[in-house]
């Protein structure tokens, strides 16, 4: 690879880096039986990134309003791309089972 090209190439990752790391990322974590924060303030258009951690067991995340969901397992980071397309508040939950008080584990989503 001729020096020039080498130069481009580095440049475009440099760019997509820096344009990754600018991006809005809300670090989420879940634990029996509750997500913190559990109202996450949004804006619609605005496109963010979930970040999920559990010390925990297994669970999962899933905001049915926007089709988006994930597994969160303990020890590593999960990332959820989340592009708000409406206002509004909406609910999200754990969809996996994780214990006697999961059905309690939910949270909201608030756009505006």
């Amino acid at each position: 690879m001729n020096r020039r090209r080498l130069l481009a190439t580095l440049a475009g990752l440099l760019t997509g880096a820096s344009a990754w790391s600018q991006q809005k990322v809300v670090r989420i974590t879940a634990r029996k039986f509750s997500y913190s924060p559990s109202v996450i303030a949004l804006k619609k258009g605005e496109p963010v990134v979930l970040e999920f951690t559990t010390a925990d067991v297994f669970m999962g995340f899933n905001a049915p309003d926007f089709n988006v969901r994930a597994d969160i397992v303990p020890g590593e980071v999960a990332r959820v791309p989340l592009t708000p397309d409406k206002a509004g508040t909406f609910q999200f939950l754990c969809d996996i089972f994780c214990g006697e008080g999961h059905e309690k584990m939910s949270g909201r989503i608030h756009v505006t």
